[in-house]
Formats: structure tokens, sequence, C-alpha cells
């Protein structure tokens, strides 16, 4: 996973406001059940009152809870509230509190948090202990009196509001002992042990208590109670509504930067690997395959470029909102971390044991997908043969195999990661059900509430998805990893053939061409013998060198040392005395021309690739290479001349036509030498015959050298180099090897007959003696 982290190194700025969105992301998904379980704990349950902290007492509350204070909690409800005069309250204070007009209230201040918190800690148990009163039967409240030493003057609550002037209905124990307390009649008598025990009880208790006794303030002042709770329902409502949106907002930001990312890495890496495969040599190409490297710059890069989506926008997130989530949890204070940790354990245990299984088909998939596209192209490229030869079946049974393989292996993982989603969704009901035995016990002993049980529900969900984020990723990122190394062993492969950093350049102007091959031996890597057996000839500036030899002599292999398509094993091949293997390698392809045995065209036009080594070449070049390779024939025959189109591979025009384009791209280009690999064997004699001339009548003072296996070909060579596994086996001219070499004379026979022969002498004999 860290290969893949190291890929976006340059989209640094990117990531970074990746995380800042996320962060604020996880903030909203951590808010709202916050808010849920205000809706229900305060806005459903306490009916829009918040805490004890009233925004108004009447006088009659007032004096209740003095009567439960102490003298410092006296002092601290004495600053907080200010006592306002009937008919002195303001407007907003008499809309709010429409009793206010005709009464004594008081008013709360305003207050800093701090003070504000201050003042609920100290209201809490008096408004527990003065809703307590209200509930106790008379008899109750006597026996209360009689053990401070106090014997009450009246027997009924009835007769108690006559003799203290409290209106009809509404005697009861805290009213009586209010009343009491102002006219003195309950002496020194100390209430607050009754708080001491209040304090002693759950939280959530005197919490819901205190409310209840702020609820009856307010309806005493004239507050529509179902006002007060519908304006918070909308309020914290329309709060949630705006956090939704913003976190919808912040995830299309965070999608759009995630895929505009791992796109450009994509980029990045297609880019970086095609760039290091361009410069490979014969032999890397050869180490990794075709298919391989075609994969690797697909298949394994869309890998990667999925993971990075999914690593931008899940992974990074899941941390976030779990930590997030463990602190939320903490600050719950409900005792049931426990639970979470659990899930935890269970959760990673199960990734785990999952992950071990799956990860060995994992790197096993990638490798079946480069045998089944190796299989595919195979297939696809050699298909006419394939019909010649019937061998329809045979491939449909290799092809099947190969994809029933990949198949196997897929199905075997994603059966495996099958089992993730399921237990992972059992292990999610099960620590729900779990929270909620737990939790309903707590709120029956009244030491939880009902919305904070729901808050601690949806918090452990978001820290246990958070878990289940990072699993399903997980189901991704082996088989991401193993596409990374894959990728990053073509990026960091080795090069065999490199320019040393002090290689020079030609001087193209005064170059003259002469290659010589000075004790030349090469094999191939990780061969046990070499192709090549100490090679020395040279190659003159303005003459015709021939190889010829029979086949896999290791004429192809010695004119692909001259471009450095591989480097020589021991000796050395100079130009004009320089070390090839001393100057750059662009430096090296400038000044060769070089036409494979195999003719490669590209799709386009006629016209582009005879310029394709010559791309600011004029027209008339262009027409001077196509005639002198005999292409102008064919090419003039086309409706749309040298702007006829040409597919990819050259699959529209022939093998002869092929090679003759291949040529002129070669002449096109005016090199100083040319390297003709085989490169008339598609052409008619007649061709053959034509082409030559035309190039020993064009082409001067430049180097040629021609790889063929016919003896028509290279009959006017100035110099015939013949090649027996590997070895020269003789050099010079058709006459002196018919005379001095037998390899060369095997050869000649087997191609002509002793009449060809004898004409071909008497021809050579006749110039001479011209």
């Amino acid at each position: 996973m860290f290969k893949i982290f190291g890929y976006l190194k340059n989209s640094i700025p990117q990531v970074l406001l990746i995380i800042v969105l996320l962060i604020i992301q996880a903030w909203g998904d951590l808010t709202l059940p916050q808010y849920t379980s205000d809706i229900v704990d305060i806005g459903i349950q306490n009916g829009g009152i918040e805490n004890a902290a009233a925004d108004a007492l009447s006088v009659d509350g007032y004096n209740a809870l003095e009567a439960f204070m102490n003298d410092e909690q006296k002092s601290i409800l004495a600053k907080s509230y200010t006592l306002v005069k009937k008919g002195e309250a303001t407007d907003s204070q008499k809309e709010r509190f429409p009793w206010s007009a005709d009464n004594d209230v008081y008013f709360l201040n305003e207050l800093t948090e701090d003070e504000k918190q201050q003042l609920i800690n100290t209201v809490d148990i008096p408004m527990t202990a003065a809703e307590m009163m209200k509930e106790l039967s008379f008899e109750d409240l006597s026996s209360m009196t009689e053990k401070q030493g106090i014997k009450l003057p009246f027997t009924s609550f009835e007769q108690a509001g006559e003799m203290l002037g409290i209106s009809s209905g509404k005697a009861n124990a805290l009213t009586i002992i209010t009343a009491l307390a102002e006219k003195g009649g309950m002496g020194d008598t100390d209430l607050s042990a009754l708080s001491d025990k209040i304090s002693e009880m759950p939280g959530t208790i005197t919490e819901q208590s205190a409310v209840r006794f702020v609820k009856d303030e307010y309806l005493s002042l004239g507050v529509d109670m179902n006002v007060l709770q519908q304006n918070y329902l909308l309020s914290a409502g329309g709060k949630m509504l705006l956090i939704a949106l913003l976190m919808m907002a912040v995830s299309v930001t965070v999608g759009f930067f995630a895929a505009t990312t791992a796109a450009k890495v994509g980029r990045d890496l297609r880019a970086g690997v095609f760039r290091n495969v361009v410069s490979f040599s014969s032999a890397e190409i050869d180490r990794f395959s075709t298919a391989s490297l075609i994969t690797r710059s697909t298949n394994d890069i869309q890998q990667i470029q999925m993971v990075i989506v999914m690593l931008l926008r899940m992974v990074i997130y899941a941390p976030i909102l779990g930590i997030g989530g463990v602190f939320m949890v903490l600050t719950t204070g409900t005792g049931m971390a426990w639970i979470i940790a659990l899930a935890v354990i269970v959760i990673l245990a199960v990734v785990l044991i999952l992950m071990k299984i799956a990860m060995p088909k994992f790197k096993l998939m990638q490798k079946l997908v480069d045998k089944l596209n190796l299989v595919a192209r195979e297939i696809l490229t050699g298909l006419p043969v394939i019909r010649a030869f019937s061998r329809e079946k045979y491939e449909e049974e290799r092809f099947d195999k190969a994809n029933k393989d990949l198949t196997s292996a897929m199905l075997f993982t994603n059966r495996t990661m099958t089992f993730m989603m399921p237990l992972m969704m059992m292990i999610m009901n099960l620590v729900t059900v779990l929270i909620i035995w737990v939790g309903a016990g707590q709120i029956s002993d009244g030491s939880l509430q009902v919305g904070d049980m729901m808050a601690f529900i949806t918090y452990t969900m978001q820290i246990v998805m958070s878990f289940l984020m990072l699993t399903m990723i997980s189901i991704m990122l082996p088989r991401a990893a193993v596409s990374a190394e894959r990728i990053n062993e073509v990026i960091s492969a080795e090069k065999s053939i490199t320019d040393k950093p002090d290689a020079a350049t030609f001087d193209k102007a005064s170059l003259r061409g002469d290659v010589t091959f000075d004790h030349v031996s090469f094999r191939y890597p990780d061969a046990n013998e070499d192709v090549l057996t100490d090679i020395c000839f040279t190659a003159n500036a303005g003459e015709t060198t021939a190889v010829i030899g029979s086949t896999g002599s290791g004429k192809s292999t010695l004119i692909n040392l001259i471009p450095r398509f591989f480097d020589v094993t021991e000796g050395s091949i100079t130009i004009d005395g320089t070390d090839i293997r001393d100057v750059t390698q662009h430096s090296l392809h400038d000044v060769t021309g070089l036409v494979s045995q195999k003719g490669v065209l590209f799709s386009g036009t006629i016209d582009s690739n005879i310029r394709f080594g010559a791309e600011n070449a004029d027209d008339e070049t262009i027409r001077l290479a196509a005639e002198i390779s005999q292409s102008s024939e064919f090419i003039d025959s086309k409706p749309l001349k040298y702007n006829e189109p040409v597919s990819q591979g050259g699959t529209n025009v022939s093998g002869g036509q092929k090679q003759r384009l291949s040529i002129a791209r070669a002449i096109a280009k005016k090199p100083k030498i040319y390297l003709f690999d085989d490169s008339f064997s598609a052409l008619d004699f007649k061709t053959d015959v034509k082409l030559r001339k035309a190039l020993a009548d064009n082409i001067h003072d430049c180097t040629i050298i021609i790889v063929a296996q016919r003896i028509s070909t290279i009959l006017n060579a100035d110099k015939i180099v013949v090649l027996d596994e590997g070895r020269i086996a003789g050099i010079g001219t058709h006459s002196e090897l018919m005379e001095n070499c037998e390899v060369y004379r095997q050869i000649a026979h087997s191609q002509l007959s002793q009449k060809d022969l004898a004409a071909i002498d008497n021809a050579k004999g006749g110039a001479v003696n011209a």
C-alpha cells in the first residue's frame, strides 16, 4: 500500500485538500447523531427545554429553589437572575413569557458558558428536590418536618392553603414549605440535607426532574409549550439539513478530486512505463514479454487507478471517522466502550483470516491475466495460419484452459471475500443488540437516556463502518499491491544498454561511415554458448558489404549489434574508429538507417510512414525515396497517392509493398550507414534488380550492409562476409568466394544452376575486360 501512496507524491496539494474535506465530512457524520439524540431527549422528551438554566422563573419558583439551597448556592442563583417588577418587562420578555406583564418575574442574565454551566450544576439538584416535594403526600410532609423538629399547625393541604394564603388547588408540599420558609415558620431548619440525598441519584433522573421543574415554571408564566417544542425541533432539524447538504457538497468535491488525482496518477504511470519500455533493449523486451508489458500498461495501471480513488475516498476517511467516533463514544460516558473494543477485535480477526486465505490467489491472478493475454495475442496474430492448418479446435482449447485458470482463481478470491460482508453485517447487528441489551438496563436504572443510547449505537456503527470500509478496500489492495510491484519492475528495470555519462555524438557532416567489427563475440543473456564468435571485418564507406549464411548462422544478430539493440559480449564495433558504446544511442541511430527483416508500418498514410525518420523532409525527398525503393509505381496507382491510408501494422498492403515502403523510409532519412536485414526477400527478381541498381545510382559515399539469403541479391557487392555457425567462413567477392570458400559454394550451388553460375562468371569477366 505504501508503494501506491508513493504514486501520490506529485499530487500532494490535492491530497491535502481531500484530507481537509474528509475531516469536514467526518465532522458532519459525527455531529448528526448528537442532533438526533438531542431531538429525542430534548425536543421530544423535554419538550424543547435544553437544560436546567431556565430563561425565567416565577417568584414562587425562585423561592422554592432557595428553600433547598445553602448560602453559596443562593449567591450563585442571585447573581444569575434579576427580578423584574410587574409592568417593567420588555416587549420581548412579555412576548416569550406573557404573564410577566402582570407579575414579578426573575429573568436570566447574560452569562458566559462557564457561568451558565455553574448555574446548571447549582440548580439541578434543588429543582429535583422541589419536584420531589410536589409529589409528597401530606402524611409524608408531616413525617419529614417532625424529623426536623417542626409540627405543622394544619392537618391537610386544603387547610394549609387557607392558613398560608395559597390559592386553591396549588397547595402541595412544595408550596407549603416555601410559604413557611418565607414567613419564618421553618426556623433554622436545613432542607439541604434532602439535596444531599438527591445528589446520590443517577444524573439522568436529576436532569429530567430539573427539566420538569422548568417546564412547570414556563407553564406558570404563560409559555406555549407546543410552540417552544416545535421551534426547537425545526431549529435542530434545519441544522441537520444544512449539515447534510454540506456533507453532500463535500462528498461530491472529494469524489471529483479523487477521480482527477487517480486519473493523473494513471496517466503518469502509463507515461513512465511507456517511456521506459521504449528505451528497452531487446533483452528487456524478451525478459518481460510483449503480452506482459501490455497487461502492465493497461490492466495493472487500471487496478492502481481504481484503488487510488478508493484510498482517497475511503481509506483516508475511515481512520478519521473511526478516531472521531471513539472520541465521541468516550464523551457519552455510557460505560459501554468495551463493546466497541470487542467488535474491533472480532472484525480484525475476520479480516486477517480471510486475507491469509485469499492473498496467494491475488498474486497468482495477475500472472494468469498475463498468460491469457499472451494466448489471445498469439491466436489473433496467427489466425490465418491456425485456419490454414485447421488448428481452431486446439487453439480454442488452449484459450479455454487459460480462461478457466483465471476464472478459477477469481472465483476462489471472490467466494472467499463474499464471506466478509455477511460476517461484518452479522457483527454489526450483534453489536447493536448487545448495546440495546446493556443500554436498556442503564435506562431502567436512570443512568442513561434513550437519545444517548441511540447516539451511542450510531457512533458504534460509524466505528464499525470505518473498519468495514477498510476491509472492503482490503479486497482490492492485495491485487493492487501486486500490480504496483509489477509496474515498479518495469519502471525500475535496469537497462542493459545505456549511454555513458560522457557519451559523445557523431558529427554527421564529417562522418565517413566505416564500420569495423574487431574480434566481436556475442551471446544472448542467460545463454551458454556464443551466437557469434571472433567476427572481424570492415564495411567501408562508399562500398556495399553483404552478409550471407545458412539459416541460424547469426546474420540478423550481427546486423542488430550495429544499432546496439544488443551489446557485444567481447570485442568492439567502431564507426570511423569510434566505439559505438562511447556515443549516445540517439546519435548512433541518427547516422544509421535500418530496414528490418520484418517490415513494420504504422497507422497513418504512406507519406507519414516514409517521413517516419525524416519528419521535416521536403516532398521531393519523399518522392525520390519512393522511386529508389520502387514504391512509386504502386503508390501512383492508389486513389489518394501518398495520402492513401495505411492500417495498423500495414495489413492493407502486400508484403513486397510493405518492404519497399520500409526501404523508402530508410532512404528518406539520408543516413551515412544503411543496414538492410534481408530486406529484399519479399521482392520479385525484377524489382530486386531495379531496386539495387537505383541504390547504386543514387546513394554514394555511404556504407551499405546487406544481409541476404539469396545469392542474386549480393552478387555485385564489393565485399561478401560468409557466416557459418556464428563464425566467418570467408570474406571476398563472389568470384573469390566461389574459389576459396566451400560454404559459399554450397549456398551458390543450392540456389543457382551451373548454367546460371557460368553466365554470372562470363558477365563478370566481360565487365572486367571492358
